[in-house]
């Protein structure tokens, strides 16, 4: 029988000191939550269950990091920095990309709330929902196929990415498409989630799984840079970095592609939100491979972190 795998003492004090201070702080500031003792209590079991999973554990440690600074965001919201873009972004976006119907110009996202089909309807909530799923599946792959470096370059890409564009959304708070056609131009401050276009797949398929997701939006008013529209970026990215196969790059493609195009659809964000989406995944990867990877003390913390998951 092989003998158990406990961390040190130096791991362990850290973990559960780190988990203390997550659980407090979330309490006092944010609300406890059942999935968050779930995800702690799962981070846990792999932390402290072996050595190969203790290292699985601390590898997922950037999307720890990406998960945690999202829910956080309720803590001090976007709009308490800075005021709220609803029209301004809606004027901009229908004079770059209105439609003309009827003698009445339309944005693509009012133009698609009357112009649907249900075959559209049912992609784009499958589009959609490979919103997060497939990156953290890709970054597991990666992590399993033992392209450790790999990894941890998408990995911590993925947190850089969500990182600039959380600051989007504190250097302008933007009121998504759905948000002006069903309160019109006056910012309502507390104004729950919205499924919009995806509640229709929903409706199709008898379930609640989007209204699920938009229940616990952080903020509606997050709408620039669309992130949505950068993660899949950011796995292709790195799938033709650590030169998967054709078919996943491929895939990959689709779905980005896909997810691009739901995002418009279904009402949730703008062009121009996309397109500022794609320019942060970009100004991400750059970033990180020009800049930190070049920088000596940030290139001597990847090479630990990276020796330290191949065991």
């Amino acid at each position: 029988m092989s003998r158990l795998s406990l961390p040190s003492v130096r791991e362990a004090v850290w973990v559960l000191v780190l988990s203390v201070l997550f659980l407090t702080l979330t309490g006092l500031y944010v609300g406890l939550r059942v999935d968050h003792f779930l995800i702690l209590a799962l981070y846990w079991a792999l932390f402290f269950a072996s050595g190969v999973t203790r290292r699985l554990a601390v590898a997922l440690l950037p999307f720890v990091v990406f998960a945690v600074s999202y829910d956080w965001m309720r803590v001090w919201p976007n709009y308490e920095v800075n005021p709220i873009d609803v029209r301004g972004l809606y004027e901009a976006e229908k004079s770059l990309f209105g439609i003309t119907v009827g003698g009445e110009t339309l944005t693509p996202c009012e133009y698609f709330a009357r112009h649907h089909w249900p075959v559209a309807d049912f992609l784009a909530g499958v589009f959609y929902l490979c919103w997060v799923p497939v990156p953290i599946a890709f970054g597991v792959y990666l992590y399993l196929k033992g392209k450790r470096d790999a990894y941890l370059r998408f990995a911590m890409v993925f947190l850089l990415v969500n990182l600039i564009g959380f600051a989007g959304y504190y250097i302008h708070p933007a009121a998504p498409p759905w948000y002006v056609m069903n309160y019109g131009f006056e910012p309502v401050l507390g104004t729950p989630g919205n499924t919009a276009g995806l509640g229709r797949f929903d409706e199709m398929l008898g379930i609640t799984v989007f209204e699920g997701l938009y229940g616990r939006n952080a903020n509606v008013f997050a709408a620039v840079p669309s992130l949505h529209s950068a993660y899949m970026v950011v796995a292709l990215a790195y799938a033709v970095i650590a030169r998967c196969r054709r078919w996943l790059i491929v895939l990959f493609s689709v779905i980005m592609v896909g997810i691009w195009c739901t995002a418009v659809y279904s009402g949730h964000h703008y062009i121009i939100d996309v397109t500022l989406g794609v320019a942060c995944a970009l100004l991400g990867i750059l970033v990180f491979e020009y800049g930190l990877m070049r920088w000596a003390p940030f290139r001597r913390f990847f090479g630990r972190y990276a020796a330290y998951l191949q065991g």
